[in-house]
């Protein structure tokens, strides 16, 4: 066997010359002063034996008091000395013993590593968003969060790599910089994406699991329903709004339907029967991705009939102010509220849960409101037999609505009757 002494003094000749250790394994020595490792191995494939050389790396000598880290460098570039080349030696052999070539072994690793490399969180994080069935308004929403959030701290790392204190380390600097509920939707969104990555052996595990208790939990903040009295004051101050014509329109569209506020914004003409006071939404507009039909009250009709005079030669009711192919953005919304006095009071989504206290007092079933509001039945065995649209009971339901709204609109606010009729 060799000794150390022997590998650090042996001297370079006119050919290339072994120094052998035993087991398979030798040094070489080469004219130019190299001194590789080679580990020479019989590996069985099939009735045949074949004999090949693998190379383990180069021979050294490391400075006294060499630190762990720089030793650790030093074998990932496969520098070795004499003791650390002999454990390698037991590793190539153990694999031999499986009829594996430490060599293409090694070949292997070498490219799983480097597709690892490349597997950054970025690509899988941009792959599970294109594979969500959203709105392009929420998938750009979230890269944009995730671009401000998460992909500064993580985004160029290989995923595999990612641990829960990277994940820890991001949480609580959203929290601190952006609040709990941006920290939260961080937190939904990178386990989302270690789903997909596991799910695809791109990673071990979800490293967002053993943190996922780390922050306070976020409290929602609902919207309250608004009054009778503040219906009827938001209505007139809307009606009174200096502002862009359409965007006045199309709020009052939603608060006539109670659909969701993208769906009133980016509304469109085929989508409307007038004469038939029916407006169908298609799937891919809705958040459940199924169609919905809403019927419309006198008031909505005649309000869009006008409205058709203006914007009829435009794909949408309510086109964009400066790029007239796209539809008007929810936000239209809010900076209106905002120039009225509202913002802070009331939100656009609020509507929804207003009008849904407002019918359930007036006496409505909660099977059409909620039909109307387009809500899944939480229930899974009912949401299969019930499958009713309830249309002509909307149609009524709907229309007293609009009318209880012209009534608060002008004042009239101790008006709400009981709708007797809708309690079967």
């Amino acid at each position: 066997m060799l000794t150390d002494t022997q590998c650090r003094t042996a001297k370079p000749k006119d050919k290339p010359y072994k120094l052998t250790d035993g087991k398979g394994l030798y040094l070489e020595v080469k004219p130019n002063g190299t001194k590789a490792w080679r580990y020479r191995f019989a590996i069985r494939t099939g009735d045949t034996t074949k004999e090949s050389t693998f190379a383990v790396g180069d021979y050294v000598h490391p400075p006294r008091g060499e630190a762990e880290e720089d030793a650790l460098a030093r074998r990932k570039g496969r520098r070795f000395t004499l003791a650390e080349a002999r454990d390698e030696r037991v590793k190539a052999r153990d694999l031999v013993k499986q009829g594996i070539n430490p060599a293409r072994h090694r070949q292997l690793t070498r490219i799983k590593q480097q597709q690892d490399n490349a597997t950054t969180f970025e690509t899988v994080a941009k792959e599970w968003l294109a594979l969500k069935d959203w709105e392009e308004i929420t998938k750009v929403k979230r890269l944009e969060m995730l671009e401000r959030v998460v992909f500064p701290k993580i985004g160029l790392w290989p995923i595999k790599s990612i641990t829960p204190a990277h994940i820890l380390d991001v949480l609580t600097t959203s929290a601190k910089k952006n609040g709990l509920t941006v920290a939260a939707a961080a937190k939904r969104s990178m386990s989302g994406i270690f789903e997909l990555a596991v799910s695809t052996l791109r990673a071990d595990t979800d490293p967002v699991y053993p943190v996922r208790r780390a922050l306070p939990a976020n409290k929602t903040q609902h919207k309250r329903p608004l009054t009778v009295d503040e219906i009827g004051q938001l209505l007139r101050d809307v009606e009174g709004h200096c502002g862009r014509h359409e965007t006045a329109i199309a709020f009052r569209l939603m608060w006539f339907t109670l659909c969701r506020p993208n769906e009133a914004v980016e509304a469109r003409w085929d989508e409307f029967d007038l004469d038939a006071a029916r407006w169908r939404i298609p799937a891919e507009r809705m958040k459940k991705r199924k169609e919905h039909n809403v019927p419309l009250p006198t008031q909505a009709v005649d309000m869009l009939r006008g409205l058709h005079t203006v914007t009829d030669r435009y794909e949408h009711l309510f086109p964009h102010r400066d790029e007239r192919t796209k539809p008007m953005v929810a936000a239209s919304f809010r900076q209106m509220l905002k120039s009225l006095g509202w913002s802070g009071k009331y939100s656009p989504h609020a509507t929804r849960t207003t009008g849904s206290t407002r019918l359930n007092e007036m006496g409505y079933p909660a099977d059409w409101i909620e039909r109307q509001l387009a809500h899944a039945e939480p229930n899974a065995v009912r949401r299969t037999y019930n499958q009713a649209e309830y249309m002509a009971d909307r149609t009524n339901m709907m229309q007293q609505w609009a009318d209880m709204l012209d009534a608060w609109r002008r004042g009239e606010c101790n008006v709400m009757p009981l709708n007797r009729t809708a309690i079967r």
